[in-house]
């Protein structure tokens, strides 16, 4: 008995041992970063019409704040970025296909896309943050009881509303948008209150009418934004993670967030 003890753990020891050395060969199969270098380039994925993140300007150029993080990365990794334009409903499934190297356009962390991708560390949050006129006297969500709020349909805005159901009772009524930009017009004409949309869209809109709207202190939530990336492409993976971390210290990030947004929202 005590042999055939000594005999089962021998063999569950030569297992073990057996077992980690497949992962140390699996970590060293990891050559993501060494072929994205070899190769010279890495292929972004991206929605080109989400202003501020990645969009095209009036001379057809994708521009954005992701788009001036990306290149920046690139550049200090010693290779060129190559920005391609995917359906948004099938990008997950163009990362993993391969036609893709990461998707960098303002994509929400979530459970869900961390079953499908890998992600970076969180570079940027996005809040739900409440507009109003510059000379409202709203100054809080209790302030907006009897208000009429316009939002944009099928919007996290919409969703980030529905979490707080005491404040969304009060509400004489919610309009609801195709896009942004008409509801932001309505509110400068008087139509709505208040306009509760992602802090990213509202403060790049507040750059090109900077008198004209106020955000209020409260809002309804963050959600953070990271670089998606395929689960087995580590390496490449933390090279990201590294040099926006270098980019965060020297002030780079700061500086793409002001020129975007009007204000720094990386995170730190």
């Amino acid at each position: 008995m005590k042999k055939r003890l000594l005999t089962i753990l021998a063999i569950f020891f030569a297992l073990s041992i057996l077992l980690m050395g497949c992962d140390k060969n699996h970590s060293k199969e990891d050559k993501s970063l060494e072929e994205i270098k070899k190769r010279g380039e890495f292929i972004v994925g991206l929605d080109d019409t989400f202003a501020p993140m990645g969009f095209r300007d009036e001379k057809g150029e994708i521009v954005g704040l992701d788009i001036d993080l990306a290149k920046e990365v690139a550049s200090r990794m010693g290779v060129k970025v190559v920005f391609k334009p995917v359906d948004w409903n099938g990008i997950i499934g163009s990362l993993n296909n391969g036609d893709v190297d990461v998707i960098w356009n303002g994509l929400s962390i979530t459970e869900k896309r961390k079953e499908q991708i890998g992600f970076t560390k969180e570079y940027l949050f996005d809040g739900q943050i409440i507009m109003v006129n510059k000379d409202s006297s709203i100054k809080n969500k209790k302030d907006l009881e009897g208000k009429v709020i316009g939002i944009q349909m099928g919007s996290t805005s919409e969703d980030a509303i529905k979490t707080e159901p005491e404040v969304m009772k009060t509400f004489k009524e919610i309009k609801r948008y195709a896009n942004y930009a008409e509801a932001l017009m309505d509110l400068s004409i008087g139509r709505v209150e208040a306009v509760v949309i992602d802090e990213i869209v509202g403060r790049y809109y507040m750059t090109k009418k900077q008198d004209a709207f106020k955000v209020l202190d409260e809002n309804f939530g963050t959600q953070p934004f990271g670089v998606g990336v395929r689960k087995t492409d580590e390496a490449f993976r933390e090279e990201i993670d590294r040099i926006i971390d270098e980019m965060k210290k020297d002030g780079t990030t700061e500086k793409i967030s002001k020129k975007w947004l009007g204000k720094d929202l990386i995170a730190k």
